[in-house]
């Protein structure tokens, strides 16, 4: 089992906050060059984007809610390697379990509809 019990710091220093200043800069600086840049091409124009995000995310990571983020995303990764997955026969069964019981359940609930739509018919006819 792959269990901390720590005390996490509440918050960064100044230097993060620096640091998530310049990430939202960067991140925000790409879609600015998006926006300004009509010119370019399309590609070209959203490649921006994609090096804004990964930029400011780069400098996000060096703070200590990026450590956080990391150690975080690699407990997940481990984890997901403990999940038994289902075969494709256990998969494809599932599937059509839950499409049958929507179809049923959609046929319930418009019966439902139905009735209360004739109920409140006949009682405003009256």
């Amino acid at each position: 089992m792959n269990s901390k019990a720590e005390q996490t710091k509440s918050g960064g220093g100044a230097g993060d906050i620096a640091k998530y200043a310049v990430a939202l800069l960067l991140a925000a600086g790409g879609v600015f060059a998006y926006l300004w840049f009509e010119n370019w091409s399309g590609p070209l124009r959203a490649g921006a984007v994609v090096a804004g995000l990964l930029a400011g995310a780069a400098v996000f990571m060096l703070t200590a809610k990026g450590a956080q983020t990391r150690e975080f995303l690699s407990e997940s990764r481990f984890e997901l390697r403990k999940v038994v997955w289902p075969t494709r026969d256990e998969a494809l069964k599932t599937t059509w379990v839950v499409m049958i019981a929507v179809a049923i359940l959609s046929l319930i609930l418009s019966g439902f509809d139905y009735l209360i739509q004739a109920a409140v018919k006949f009682l405003l006819s009256r």
